[in-house]
């Protein structure tokens, strides 16, 4: 029985990758592809390296666990979640959370989590113990 608490560097080593990733798009890019959209698909791959840097759990619910959390942020977001909390004026607050709902970051998360999926499946492929194949 592998345990559920499992520290795993590879995956950490990606989500700190893929962190940097988007600081440096949120910082350097102000476009109207990359930023909105490259974004949130690389936000979700980042939750979800990050989930699995620590959680040992297989690949399909921990994407779709991943998935269903992005799903809230952005429905809070449709209620102005920042607003009703009183931290419209905190920087931190609305780009961790975000102000404003839009259906393209749902496509976003989505194909975030289908690339995620296809990643895993080549690499369980290649390697059994670390991807969707049965351990």
């Amino acid at each position: 029985m592998n345990p559920i608490l499992k520290f795993n560097r590879n995956y950490f080593a990606l989500a700190i990758l893929l962190f940097i990733i988007e600081i440096l798009i949120a910082k350097y890019v102000h476009d109207r592809f990359i930023r909105p959209y490259m974004g949130d698909t690389l936000v979700v791959m980042l939750i979800y390296c990050f989930v699995k840097s620590f959680i040992n759990k297989p690949v399909l619910p921990t994407a779709l666990w991943v998935l269903a959390f992005a799903f809230l942020i952005e429905t809070l977001q449709y209620f102005q979640i920042v607003n009703l909390l009183g931290l419209q004026h905190s920087k931190v607050a609305s780009i961790m959370i975000g102000t404003s709902f839009a259906w393209m970051d749902i496509y976003a998360y989505i194909a975030g989590i289908i690339v995620i999926l296809i990643i895993e499946r080549v690499i369980g492929r290649r390697h059994p113990a670390i991807g969707i194949s049965k351990p």
